[in-house]
């Protein structure tokens, strides 16, 4: 059957799907863990089982070797794993990284390389499939450009079928210096892209054809945040109506209203996500998450060292500080909700672990459950359910 006629029946059915998913209540789940392989101990994408009932988690063993696979994207079908290769060159191309496919084993979860293709642009740091699974699109920081690369029914990559570069002025020449494409977000209906660029203080918003694989540019094509807040990694409220973005320099969750039927942001409210008196060019954020529920968002906070909180307000989609929990480790790069909502994986890159938190299901503040593993240079969480 072809994947797209899958994909529309999964949707057909996705109320009994989660009926029957939820019955079932796995006691475990599959997580793979991206790293740095530079300057590490570490030689690529890692795995682990997380018990959903205990929190436990098991000693990681490497499961595809790879150069710096700093974020991970599973496709829709769970069959298929696609990482960055964040490099400065790819197959003696210059500015240019590499993105690539594996199998997944049913079984084992073993990662089978399946191919490699360029990302178009240097440093390539965040990578999402679209919702049909027929499409990878990646963000280039170094070359400050994002790019689509269409996948073929085998789960390889195609060349990419849409490439475009990021131009502008940037407000801090010394900090932000130029374009840096940081990530790229597919919305719940796969019709529009965003992507944050940390370098133009902007959230571009592309028109996106799944068919075809390419990205188009909307009207208007972009919402601008506060100078020199430096957008980096975005995420939507699962109501599809509101989305956040974490402000790398300023130290900010940007919440924004958004209008589904003509792929526009809305900046709403900017708080912060450090205590007042934490300032200086040495502390930055990294990731921002949303709660399968819609009510909690949370965000890293690095050198600080700590997840920040917030509730969510149904109604308006702003944020209420909860405070902030310390991560259990040096520089918190990335962290993962698992599908349940139970538990939230904090992937600590300079301290070498991953810590375990329970998330009270009542108030949305971690707790901790005195859980950790050592893992190399972990920078991204994935969940396969």
């Amino acid at each position: 059957m072809p994947r797209r006629i899958l994909f529309l029946a999964a949707l057909a059915f996705a109320p009994l799907a989660s009926m029957s998913h939820a019955a079932e209540s796995p006691s475990e789940v599959t997580v793979y863990f991206g790293t740095y392989t530079r300057g590490s101990d570490s030689k690529g994408i890692y795995a682990s089982k997380l018990n959903l009932k205990t929190g436990e988690l098991s000693k990681p063993e490497l499961k595809a070797e790879i150069a710096n696979p700093s974020f991970l994207a599973i496709a829709p079908d769970g069959q298929h794993l696609y990482c960055v290769a964040e490099l400065a060159e790819f197959e003696g191309k210059k500015n240019a990284g590499g993105v690539a496919a594996f199998e997944i084993d049913a079984a084992t979860k073993n990662l089978k390389p399946l191919n490699q293709q360029s990302s178009g642009g240097g440093g390539p740091c965040h990578i999402v499939v679209d919702h049909s699974g027929r499409n990878a699109l990646v963000a280039n920081y170094g070359g400050g450009s994002v790019a689509c690369l269409p996948i073929n029914e085998d789960g390889t990559l195609k060349p990419a079928s849409s490439f475009i570069q990021h131009t502008g002025e940037v407000a801090d020449k010394k900090r932000q210096q130029g374009p840096h494409g940081h990530s790229i977000n597919v919305d719940p209906n796969n019709a529009f892209a965003i992507a944050a660029d940390l370098g133009l203080d902007k959230l571009l918003v592309y028109r996106f054809d799944a068919d075809k694989g390419t990205l188009t540019p909307n009207d208007p094509p972009s919402t601008s945040l506060r100078p020199v807040d430096g957008p980096r990694h975005f995420a939507f409220h699962p109501g599809g109506n509101f989305a956040y973005v974490i402000n790398e320099i300023s130290l900010t969750i940007t919440a924004l209203r958004y209008a589904p039927q003509h792929g526009v942001l809305y900046a709403m409210q900017t708080i912060s996500t450090v205590p007042d008196d934490i300032k200086g060019p040495q502390y930055s954020t990294a990731e921002v998450q949303v709660h399968p529920s819609g009510n909690w968002v949370y965000g890293s906070n690095r050198v600080h060292d700590s997840i920040a909180m917030f509730s969510v307000d149904p109604k308006t989609g702003e944020l209420k500080s909860l405070g902030q929990e310390p991560c259990g480790g040096k520089i918190p790069r990335n962290f993962g909700i698992d599908p349940t909502g139970q538990f939230m994986l904090v992937a600590n890159q300079d301290s070498n672990n991953v810590v375990v938190f329970r998330i009270n299901q009542e108030t949305g503040k971690l707790e901790k459950t005195g859980v950790e593993i050592a893992c190399p240079k972990p920078v991204c969480v994935k969940f396969l359910f």
